[in-house]
């Protein structure tokens, strides 16, 4: 394993461009599944996710050649409907296989994905759906089996808004008879770009974007070539980090919509953020305020969001409430920030920062991808130098960061962990 060291306080400046989005780029893989040939798309990023969403393709039987930021894909040789343990335990999102495996295949088996270190994650909207278009769903040894020899539209009402439950039956009901309706859908950028990158296949799907999306089923879909979107959690990231240093930095390849409630919290809190031709500008007001924030669905403040806005409240003037109300136990970066001298207090779902006039370098522990970040950008401001390990969390989501930093002036470099 590896860690990364960090000299703090120096301010970022320059120009960086953000990477496609790994959260596109996720369903988007799965979603060549339901045609046969090649599909190729580019703006991928080269990321531990996309690795792994590669090998569970692999072992079904595609064939994948990954030249980032170039990705194919050909499914005409896929025979083992079947996403193992093994493969999905690394990777919650391996789930997205299973409405697409169903819909071409008529069967699918599916690993439980279980637990998550942010809270859990239930699948049972996604088995919900499957089971309303006609799918006979099993649970066998930690595996869910569905079977239907071709799925029909429905009207599915979701509990909740859950992104990767709106991708998985939006798939499935590409191909299967007749008009599916998802009542309560999830409306991020990521939902909208699969339903681009669908109906470029031929699928015929409406209101992507809005809580309320049809799907009009077709026989078949075709490959296509497409780019992915950039990632605006990453976007959002180095926002924050030039911020929170006190630097000046235009971050490229940004869509502002997709980050419009990150950037207006920004301006409360005192910072320039401004559009200009070639993306976002980004300059830190001479005094931070403390500026309270809630996680909800897009387009309301994202939950990837929630560490890195934490670290810049922990040295803003004034007391912050952030409150966590997508994921349980989202918390738990804050134990590794006050080892930093942040002052931080946890009151169930809310997070209570009061503002400190500089944190300090120490030895701290990555617990998953966005506290990663948070810490990175703690790093990058403390005094002295921090250690982070633990930081395969961070290849997941950020490609090469460090040494994009590093083109923006930070101190920081990866090595070997000490305590592997």
């Amino acid at each position: 394993m590896d860690s990364l060291l960090i000299e703090g306080g120096i301010p970022l400046r320059g120009t960086v461009k953000v990477s496609g989005a790994k959260n596109a780029v996720l369903p988007i893989l799965c979603s060549s599944l339901l045609t046969e040939g090649t599909c190729t798309f580019s703006n991928v990023p080269a990321l531990r996710d996309i690795d792994t969403t590669a090998a569970l393709l692999r072992f079904m039987g595609a064939t994948v050649e990954l030249n980032a930021p170039i990705v194919t894909v050909n499914t005409g040789s896929v025979r083992v409907p079947e996403a193992p343990y093994d493969l999905v335990k690394q990777m919650r999102a391996s789930v997205l296989v299973l409405g697409p495996l169903v819909a071409r295949f008529g069967r699918a088996r599916v690993s439980l994905p279980g637990g998550c270190a942010i809270g859990a994650r239930p699948i049972d909207q996604h088995l919900k759906g499957l089971e309303a278009m006609g799918a006979t769903i099993t649970l066998d040894h930690g595996y869910v089996e569905a079977t239907c020899d071709r799925l029909r539209g429905a009207t599915i009402y979701f509990d909740m808004a859950t992104v990767t439950g709106t991708e998985n039956l939006m798939m499935a009901a590409a191909l299967a008879k007749g008009r599916t309706q998802l009542i309560g859908a999830a409306r991020e950028p990521e939902v909208e770009e699969l339903a681009r990158v669908l109906n470029k296949m031929g699928a015929r799907v409406d209101g992507a974007g809005t809580d309320i999306i049809h799907i009009d089923g077709v026989d078949t879909l075709h490959p296509i070539e497409h780019a992915i979107i950039p990632d605006r959690i990453e976007a959002g990231t180095f926002l924050i980090a030039a911020a929170a240093t006190g630097g000046d930095v235009l971050v490229e390849n940004v869509v502002p919509e997709h980050i419009e409630a990150v950037c207006q919290k920004l301006r409360a809190a005192g910072v320039y953020v401004e559009r200009e031709e070639r993306g976002m500008r980004v300059r830190s007001a001479k005094s931070l305020r403390a500026v309270d924030i809630t996680t909800a669905p897009h387009p309301g403040f994202p939950t990837d969001m929630q560490a890195q806005h934490m670290v810049l409240m922990a040295i803003a003037q004034g007391t912050s409430v952030i409150t966590e109300n997508i994921f349980e136990n989202r918390f738990m970066h804050v134990s590794e920030l006050q080892r930093m001298g942040a002052e931080i207090e946890i009151r169930g779902r809310s997070a209570i920062v009061t503002g400190v006039s500089k944190l300090e370098g120490a030895r701290v522990m990555a617990t998953d991808l966005r506290a990663s970040a948070c810490l990175v950008i703690a790093g990058l401001i403390a005094e002295g130098q921090t250690e982070i390990s633990r930081v395969y969390h961070l290849d997941r989501g950020y490609e090469k960061i460090e040494q994009r930093l590093s083109a923006l002036g930070a101190k920081i470099q990866r090595v070997t962990d000490r305590n592997a």
